[in-house]
């Protein structure tokens, strides 16, 4: 199948980029039940559950928690930093005032 985009107008061209992405969503997740089912049937074919081998982990796609916030912006409670990380421009601003790291713990 060949397309010539360059007869397409910007708005037939923004509308096919959606319809393509949203193709690639559908593919991924049918591919990605393909394997687990692959997976799953590997490891049966064994006497295991896939969560035993796996270490409990059903999904490498599982999120990670955030860290708790350590420090916070005494001109900007709502600004926060974990301590992880690259230290934040206001805390960079804090410490060049005068003040210590341990001024800005919660």
């Amino acid at each position: 199948m060949t397309v010539d985009l360059s007869k397409m107008s910007r708005s037939e061209l923004v509308q096919l980029r959606a319809d393509i992405e949203e193709a690639i969503t559908v593919a991924e997740t049918h591919e990605r039940e393909e394997a687990l089912k692959a997976a799953q049937e590997a490891a049966a074919k064994f006497g295991f559950e896939l969560s035993e081998l796996t270490g409990g982990v059903k999904s490498a796609a599982t999120k990670k928690t955030k860290a708790a916030a350590k420090y916070k912006n005494p001109e900007n409670p709502s600004e926060t930093w974990s301590g992880r990380g690259r230290k934040p421009q206001w805390l960079h601003a804090a410490l060049l005032k005068g003040l210590d790291l341990t001024d800005l713990e919660i």
